[in-house]
């Protein structure tokens, strides 16, 4: 399990695009994030049992860790092993009579199914270092002072760009030229 780190879950967003649902997963000793897109069923479900909601009758992945318990398997963890175009595999590890059984899964089931039994989250290194971000510094300790007179350049550029327009504005008639048609009956008390 050395080319395994543990995760947990941060969160799960909501892409704006495409109302797909993403979950977030925290490397757990470092500031490391590995997003998974899944589906909005799991996604409802992750979500369900992180709040720990009361539901009337069973969702799917409390049917799962019901049957489980009934044949006297144990879950031990879920990982997710591999990521192979764009896509990520996911694996339940269980007990059963002493043997070790690992199932083939989706990691947002192997997800689900691990925030209801409250077993641990890995993931292979090899993914974390192929998929996972780490997020940019802090924006003021990325700007120097140096950064300061690029900006004061930058403003100097502006204002000679916008040199040309405020010519162009200074070179306008906006004189009534025809007389009051069209025009405010109060311009006059304004001008006053």
């Amino acid at each position: 399990m050395s080319d395994m780190v543990e995760v947990v879950i941060d969160s799960i967003r909501v892409s704006l695009m495409s109302q797909q649902r993403i979950v977030i997963l925290r490397e757990r000793d470092a500031e490391r994030y590995l997003p998974i897109w899944i589906g909005v069923y799991e996604a409802e479900s992750i979500t369900i049992a992180l709040q720990e909601v009361e539901v009337a009758r069973p969702l799917t992945h409390d049917l799962l860790k019901s049957i489980f318990a009934q044949l006297d398997a144990r879950i031990l963890r879920v990982e997710v092993v591999a990521l192979r175009d764009d896509t990520f595999y996911g694996n339940i590890v269980a007990e059963v009579n002493g043997s070790v059984l690992n199932i083939d899964s989706r990691p947002s089931d192997a997800l689900a199914i691990a925030v209801r039994a409250h077993v641990p989250i890995l993931v292979s290194r090899s993914v974390m270092d192929a998929a996972g971000i780490v997020p940019e510094e802090d924006l003021q300790e990325a700007q120097e002072p140096e950064a300061q007179p690029s900006a004061e350049m930058d403003i100097e550029e502006s204002d000679e760009r916008l040199s040309v327009f405020q010519d162009f504005l200074e070179g306008l008639d906006i004189s009534d030229e025809e007389g009051d048609e069209g025009g405010d009956e109060n311009d006059e008390d304004e001008e006053d």
